[in-house]
């Protein structure tokens, strides 16, 4: 929610006749239609190009269409006109936080806060980003302050609910969805704060109730989106596999019309960050970085269950999705002005101590319990060879599922920002990146990378943690075969599944049968007959 019709004083400057039009921009935008948006903005931003607020409304434009850095210009310049205005910081912290900014987010969002401490808005955003930054304590503070300031704010109230599931208190998680349903049936977060409970069925009661809410005149494009990820999963558990898939394709439908991920430019992106770090750099010093463990991945390969495993020793923190690691190479981007990989042929071995320094900085927070910590976000296997040279002691475990799973999940799964699962095709191109990085990188890194298998972990539970716990450094401790019995904040998708004895039944493509044939031919497998 970063865009609200503005008031009449934001708009001083324009012609009458532009302000109708200005805020049905505003308005189509806060409803996610953002092809509308755009439409109706360009002929009065060719009119008012440098009026603070068109800029702050092409910035909302541009964030979404994956323009981050453009977004971000848009806003300053907005804000270098209004500088005590709280709802540019509002935008100018969301704009940021969809770009991975997330320091520079929470500090525009801390200063809308103060100039507006009354705008629940602000205080909801606040709050998801300090969720990002896995700063619970303080997201559950902003996130009471959003929802005390507007009681019916149901995105807010359905991300505490997901605070509720994160501590393991799934029947109140629940019980929290609910009550928002109750009062607003088509509050898509919380339909989908249902689904992704994993352990809970839906009820035909519940699939109709859901039907009727894809059809609620008041739903934003986001509510649809969440809603037809959480129809597709109650479709799925009474059986309707094809059903499943369709609602799947028209959720995915709409949130492509924003943004199209780019695989040629991802795949050239990654090649870079490969070649730059082939043969690898003179880094740090080999002792640095022997605290961290980092768990790399796609989403729903099972990493969730490896740092669960970890974490049930007693020398390892589960830190969880840290952050740290992409903003402390992107702090080092703008210090040099140039992007990440292109500054890396002139670091040299201070530099790359500095900023593994910087990260242990960071993250010296989940150090003060225990002496190990994981960090597993999953796309930092972008940066394998960064962790190298910056952390030269530190483990990385790289997390494999089988592809055709990996990647059905993934496409079942409402994940934000990752625009990547929203076709087959694309899945299938970014697993073959994972694939073929991974392998690149155990080639180059044999006895500092390790690849664990989820096939393997299941079949051979402690042969597999043992070789796990051996690799890290760590003596064995039979806490971690009873990972399911230890109590920890879980940030992830599989926060209710690692809470249970390891399961043998979570393979689904066998139930889809043939319908998956499109996902298995973009992964070149054999089809199914």
């Amino acid at each position: 929610m970063t865009n609200h019709a503005a008031p009449v004083p934001r708009l001083h400057g324009l012609a009458q006749t532009a302000i109708p039009q200005v805020i049905a921009v505003a308005q189509a935008l806060e409803a996610g239609r953002v092809d509308e948006a755009d439409r109706q903005l360009s002929g009065i931003a060719a009119a008012y190009p440098d009026h603070p607020e068109i800029l702050r409304l092409q910035a909302g434009i541009q964030s979404q269409r994956g323009q981050h850095r453009e977004a971000a210009d848009s806003m300053r310049r907005a804000i270098s006109q209004r500088p005590h205005d709280a709802l540019y910081y509002n935008t100018l912290g969301t704009v940021l936080g969809a770009a991975g900014e997330f320091d520079d987010a929470i500090a525009a969002l801390r200063r809308c806060c103060e100039l507006q401490p009354d705008l629940a808005v602000a205080w909801y955003n606040l709050g998801v980003m300090l969720t990002r930054c896995v700063r619970h304590d303080d997201a559950v503070d902003a996130l009471r302050k959003a929802v005390a300031l507007a009681p019916g704010h149901a995105d807010a109230r359905a991300l505490l609910a997901d605070m509720l599931r994160v501590s393991d208190r799934a029947a109140e998680a629940e019980a929290g969805y609910r009550r928002i349903i109750a009062e607003s049936p088509h509050a898509g977060m919380a339909w989908w704060g249902l689904a992704d409970l994993k352990t809970m069925r839906f009820s035909e009661a519940d699939t109709a109730r859901l039907q009727s809410a894809l059809a609620d005149p008041r739903a934003s494009d986001d509510d649809l989106i969440a809603m037809g990820f959480a129809f597709a999963k109650a479709l799925d558990d009474h059986g309707r596999y094809a059903e499943s898939l369709a609602a799947l394709e028209r959720a995915n439908a709409i949130a492509r019309r924003r943004r199209h991920w780019d695989s040629v430019a991802f795949s050239a992106h990654i090649a870079a960050i490969t070649a730059a770090f082939t043969p690898p750099p003179a880094g740090a010093d080999r002792t640095l970085g022997a605290e961290a463990v980092f768990i790399v991945s796609l989403p729903r390969s099972g990493s969730t269950l490896i740092e669960q495993i970890l974490a049930s020793h007693s020398r390892v923190e589960g830190a969880g999705e840290l952050p740290d690691l992409p903003l402390v190479l992107a702090e080092e981007s703008r210090r040099r002005q140039q992007p990440f990989p292109h500054w890396v042929d002139a670091a040299n071995p201070g530099d790359w101590q500095r900023l593994g320094e910087r990260y242990l900085q960071r993250t010296a927070h989940w150090r003060t319990r225990r002496p190990v910590f994981t960090d597993k976000l999953p796309n930092n296997w972008f940066y394998i060879g960064a962790i190298r040279a910056m952390l030269p002691a530190a483990r990385i475990i790289g997390v494999r599922r089988d592809p055709l799973e990996t990647c059905l999940s993934c496409y079942r799964q409402h994940l934000d920002n990752n625009e990547y699962t929203r076709t087959f095709t694309d899945l299938a191109g970014f697993w073959r990146e994972f694939d073929r990085s991974l392998r690149h990188w155990l080639a180059l890194h044999s006895g500092h990378v390790l690849e664990s298998v989820y096939e393997e972990l299941i079949a051979r539970p402690e042969e597999r943690i043992r070789a796990l716990l051996d690799f890290c450094g760590l003596p064995f401790e039979p806490a971690c075969l009873e990972f399911h019995k230890t109590r920890r904040d879980v940030r992830s998708p599989s926060a209710m599944q690692v809470r249970e004895p390891l399961r043998r039944d979570t393979a689904r493509a066998a139930r889809y049968g043939r319908l998956l044939n499109p996902l298995r031919m973009a992964l070149g497998m054999p089809l199914d007959s």
